[in-house]
Order: structure tokens, then sequence, then C-alpha cells
């Protein structure tokens, strides 16, 4: 291999070591910032290393015993190793190189319950929502603060203050590194499928900026709901999540023109829809109701989501069930962005009247208020019953609250009657 190969390859090891290997390290030292500065010594290692002698014959072993020594050495050096020593101690032919694939077996016993640890540390609801999502895109995703903070688009020292706090309020409150069980882990799943949903919905509409959509993001939310659906086979609405997320993320190549503007819902081309990711998500919803999960929060969604998924053409919609399936995620999960697109629902399956019905109490909500879906919905209807002058004037007032650029482009097209 050439260096540039090489190191290549290290960077992909990274990308699927990284989560396991800081949570590893994490259970033995019980300090996240530690285990994290000692799998980046690991890697740097290795960017040393592996050019010159090759990539080991299984890397992320390789990653974890140079790390494990880092961890003994510092150890030593703060003289608390007989604190920590239990943790870290292993057979000493571990420390061969050609056993690792053995250490690599042994450590695969623990991988699971160390990266369930990681995901429900890193998403603790201690932490802002803010912080959960930067500080599980760092740990668990893998990616530098600077990929996390063009993603979320502000400065790259406030995505690391964000990180360097929520380690520092972890370790203040001593939050113990492990997978909380009975009520707590009820309590706590909620947070982590939380975290991994606001990550995706920032990828696929982004909230500002220039694009549409960050399929980056979409990509790293997608990754950690299948490991969590691996590592909590159990939990119904982790399986709703994935197949809500699966099937939306099926529509990406269709969501967006070629000059970067925006294709909605009942304009796409059904044909460019991903079908993979459609029976995934299709199958994923099917596991979730054989858990008995068919009335979750992101189970119905998901059931929203694979109505559109099963109409081969807009018209074919069965939007009446979605109506009905709004209608049961109101009272499980009351809010006014549900009570919105319950409102889309019912106009497209009893009329924009109906819609309007339902819209209206929800104007002068103060939530809503700089919400530029709001105004948008309200114009579709208006234009629907063809009161065209009422409707371009909703969707001027739409396009002057979006943040994003390409949405605010549509909506003043809308308004000009041009889409």
């Amino acid at each position: 291999m050439t260096p540039i190969e090489t190191q290549r390859a290290v960077e992909a090891v990274w990308r699927i070591e990284a989560a396991r290997l800081v949570a590893g390290l994490t259970r033995m030292t019980r300090d996240m910032s530690l285990a994290e500065e000692l799998a980046q010594d690991a890697l740097v290692t290795a960017l040393k290393d592996w050019p010159k002698n090759g990539i080991p014959n299984n890397p992320g072993a390789w990653l974890m015993q140079t790390a494990k020594r880092r961890a003994i050495d510092h150890f030593r050096r703060s003289k608390v190793l007989a604190r920590n020593m239990p943790a870290l101690t292993y057979d000493e032919e571990l420390r061969q190189e050609d056993d690792a694939p053995d250490y690599d077996a042994r450590l695969d016993d623990e991988v699971k319950d160390n990266l369930l640890s990681l995901i429900f540390t890193a998403c603790h609801p201690i932490l802002s929502a803010e912080a959960r999502s930067a500080l599980t895109l760092r740990l668990v995703g893998g990616l530098t603060t600077a990929e996390i903070a063009r993603a979320f688009l502000v400065p790259e020292p406030t995505i690391q203050q964000r990180i360097v706090r929520a380690k520092k309020t972890l370790a203040d409150a001593h939050i113990p590194f492990e997978v909380p069980g009975g009520d707590d882990r009820a309590k706590r799943i909620g947070s982590v499928l939380e975290v991994v949903y606001l990550i995706f919905n920032e990828g696929y509409a982004a909230t500002a900026g220039d694009d549409w959509m960050r399929t980056e993001l979409c990509d790293e939310a997608l990754r950690l709901g299948r490991i969590l659906a691996r590592l909590a086979p159990n939990e119904p609405e982790v399986h709703g999540l994935v197949a809500l997320m699966e099937i939306q993320a099926s529509r990406s190549e269709a969501r967006v023109a070629g000059d970067g503007t925006p294709i909605l819902l009942l304009d796409q081309d059904r044909a460019r829809w991903n079908q993979i990711l459609i029976r995934r998500g299709l199958a994923a919803l099917e596991q979730t109701e054989r858990l008995g999960g068919s009335g979750g929060t992101y189970a119905l969604q998901a059931a929203i989501a694979a109505c559109h998924a099963r109409a081969s053409k807009a018209d074919h919609t069965d939007w009446s069930r979605i109506a009905e399936l709004y209608d049961e995620l109101a009272g499980v999960t009351p809010s006014p962005i549900v009570e919105l697109n319950r409102a889309v629902a019912h106009c497209m399956a009893h009329g924009p009247e109906a819609g309007l019905r339902l819209l209206e109490p929800l104007m002068e909500l103060p939530l809503l208020k700089n919400y530029h879906l709001l105004p948008s919905v309200r114009g579709d209807f208006l234009r629907r019953l063809g009161r065209f002058d009422e409707a371009r004037a909703e969707f001027q007032r739409a396009a002057g609250m979006a943040q994003n650029a390409r949405e605010r482009e549509l909506l003043l097209k809308r308004a000009a009657g041009q889409a």
C-alpha cells in the first residue's frame, strides 16, 4: 500500500472502531474524556506505525491494545494505578500483537454492553438536546468537532465547548457508565431515540444554510439507529425509529432537483425512491408490531411513512388511513407539530375546509409564531380553495420566516404561482 492508501485505510478503520474503542476504554478508566484521549493517541500511533509495518490482521484489537497500554502508563504516572488496575488487568499474553484475535474475541463478549452504555451515557437527559447531539456524534458517530460544527452551522469552538461541558456535567453528576435497567432504562431510551431522530431530522430538512438536505447527518443517524436496534433488539420503539428513518431516507434522491431545488412529496418521482431502504423500513415496522409496539410514537410515524411508501403514485395514497394514524399519534404525543401534520392529512383525506378547521386553533400558538411551515400549510389550503390572494400572502409570510435558502426560494415560487 502507498502511504496515502494506508492513511485512508486507517481512517476507514477508525470510523468503524472508534465508538467501541471509546466505549471499552470508558468502561476501563471510568473517565470519558480520558477514554477519548487514549483512543486518539492510539489513532496517532496507528498513523505512524501502519504505513511502515502494514495494517495488522485485527486493527480494532491493535488499537485497543495500544490504548490500554497508554492507559496503564497514564495511571502509573498519576500514581492511581492501584485503584484502576482491576479494570485494566488482562492476561499478560494479550500484550502481544500476535494474540490480538484472542483479545478481540474476549472483548467482543463485552462490546455490546460497552457500546450501549456509551450511547445511553452520551444521551443522558441531564444534558441539553444540543449537548447530547454533539456528544453522541463525537463519541458514537466518530465525527470530528469540525464536521459536527459544519453539520449544525455553528462555530467549531461552540461545538467543542458543548462537548467539554457535557463531559464535565456527566462527571460532576457521577453518572454511571452503564445501561440502566427497569424503569430507568425505559425512561432513558426516549432520550436516546430523541437524539438520534434529532440528528436525522437536521439532515433530512436542514433548518438553515444553502442546502435543503445534509445527507451525511441522515447517514449517521441511520447508522446509530441500526446499531441501537442490534444492541437492544427487544425495544419496539427502537425498531419503530429505524423503520421511520429507513422509509424517510428512501426518498432522499427524489427530494432535490439537480439544481438543489426542493421537490415536495406529492411531486416526487417515486421511481427514484430507494426500494431497498423501503423494504428495510417495512421489515423494521413489522418487527415493532411483533414486539407489541405498534402504538408507539415512532411506530405510528413509521406507519404513516409506510402508507406513502406503499403508494406507487401520489394519488394512490391512503390519506384516510394517514388521517386516522395522525389522530392516534395526537393522542399519544400531543404537540403543535403533530397537529399541523394532522391538519394536512385531514385536508388530503376530507378536503381543505377540514384542514383549515384543524389549523385555525394553531394560528395563535406562541410556539408556532415564527414557524414558517404554519403559514406555508395554510397557504396551500387556501390555494386549494381558490383563495389565491390570501394564499400568496401566506406563502410570502412563510418565505420571510424560512432560514433555509432553498426552502425560501421554493416558498417565493409558490407565492408567485410557479410551484
